[in-house]
């Protein structure tokens, strides 16, 4: 990809900017901060018919564009999304704020007190598509953490990224802190990500948030560290004593509640033991639910309106309302089955059996392990943190969601007495 020597300049200085602008987050106190916060989830309460009648643009061109439902959705802004905005930021004012805490203090032999502190990692950058809230709580989740944030939104969210980060830049200023630490890079040109990709030296850490081919084109150009995943093809597993009703219930709640979205179900598996009861019985709810079946041999036995499911099926991130559903011998079929297609994501089982849960969360490797619950809890907000930067699979140097201590490191403090090095 190639850049404009004048956009390439633009993007360096904007990031400059926003880089100079942390030096004062990053020391600003609590107090100033929650209330930046606070003004922020006032003004986004304000600014609600606004922000709708901007986010209306970006949706009325999706669908020229002949984005998918569960795209669209993604991408739509109504007044309940922006009121959940607005109280995140709320939720990221009231939690601790992890910048200056000190662990791990203990006295060396020599006298010289040890610790470590918390502290920003600086300038963090996040590229995203579709969904304009990430805007709100990249921005909170960053101030809170004593960062600044360089922001490089999709061109189908593009109107209603900027009037959300022009309201935390207001915020900002209104505090009396600059703007310019939520700086919103103003083109979707694509050679800016070029840019972006190669700020080392400025840019402290890059989250890339969107489709695989998105991801890997960060991951594989970046001269900055790079957190991210590349898909989130997440399982529920049947075990064979399940209660069926409840199991039924997650799996639809997994699958179709919002399909869209990164912690939606993609894979069904169905202990053989059940299956000849679960599976004409999930498969009618997911039809009617609109949901497209996929099924191995095992599986359109007992449902024969299922298609075929392919090998490309059980690595698939649908995004949409497509299921594959696989039949598998016992936990260790499904464990088995997890380990291969996998994505390091959201992994759930629904059982009765204690021993079968513990052999679950201790044996699958995701950033997620669920037991008898739905895939969709995998979220920075359903998890306490108030809201999140993205999902990290990469492990190093977080695995999961990412809130407001995973935004910060550690370096190490010491208090001596004139010690000296012999």
């Amino acid at each position: 990809m190639e850049t404009d020597n004048g956009l390439a300049t633009e993007v360096r200085r904007l990031a400059e900017r926003a880089k100079q602008a942390g030096r004062a987050i990053a020391i600003a106190s609590t107090q100033r901060k929650n209330a930046t916060l606070g003004r922020a989830a006032r003004l986004l309460r304000e600014s609600t018919p606004a922000l709708i009648e901007a986010n209306r643009a970006d949706v009325e061109r999706g669908k020229a564009a002949g984005l998918s439902a569960a795209m669209i959705d993604r991408l739509t802004l109504d007044g309940p999304r922006i009121e959940k905005m607005a109280l995140a930021c709320e939720e990221i004012a009231r939690a601790a704020d992890p910048v200056g805490s000190i662990d791990e203090m203990v006295r060396r032999p020599n006298g010289l007190l040890v610790g470590r502190m918390k502290v920003p990692l600086g300038l963090v950058g996040i590229v995203y598509e579709s969904r304009p809230n990430v805007t709100a709580e990249a921005a909170a989740l960053c101030l809170k953490s004593g960062n600044a944030v360089l922001l490089r939104g999709g061109s189908e969210a593009a109107r209603s990224n900027a009037a959300i980060a022009q309201l935390f830049a207001r915020a900002l200023e209104e505090e009396g802190l600059d703007p310019a630490a939520v700086t919103l890079i103003p083109t979707t040109d694509r050679a800016a990500l070029a840019v972006m990709v190669k700020l080392s030296g400025v840019l402290d850490l890059l989250i890339p948030r969107g489709g695989e081919g998105l991801i890997r084109y960060v991951s594989e150009n970046a001269t900055v560290p790079v957190i991210q995943h590349y898909k989130g093809v997440c399982h529920v597993y049947v075990d064979g004593d399940a209660d069926l009703e409840l199991a039924e219930k997650i799996a639809l709640n997994a699958k179709v509640q919002r399909p869209g979205v990164c912690n939606a179900m993609e894979t069904l598996l169905v202990d053989a033991a059940c299956a000849k009861e679960f599976v004409p019985r999930v498969a009618r709810a997911m039809t009617a639910a609109k949901v497209e079946l996929r099924g191995d041999a095992r599986a359109r036995a007992l449902a024969p309106d299922m298609k075929e499911a392919t090998d490309e099926d059980w690595d698939a991130e649908y995004l949409d309302l497509v299921l594959s559903v696989a039949v598998v011998d016992g936990i260790d079929g499904a464990l088995a089955h997890v380990a291969k297609h996998g994505s390091l994501h959201t992994e759930a089982i629904v059982t009765r059996r204690y021993d079968h849960a513990q052999r679950w969360i201790r044996e699958v490797d995701a950033s997620c392990v669920l037991v008898n619950a739905s895939t969709r809890f995998n979220d920075g907000g359903e998890l306490g943190l108030g809201a999140e930067m993205g999902i990290s699979t990469t492990k190093l140097h977080a695995y999961g969601p990412m809130g407001l201590e995973e935004l910060c490191t550690r370096k190490w403090i010491a208090y001596g007495e004139g010690q000296v090095r012999g």
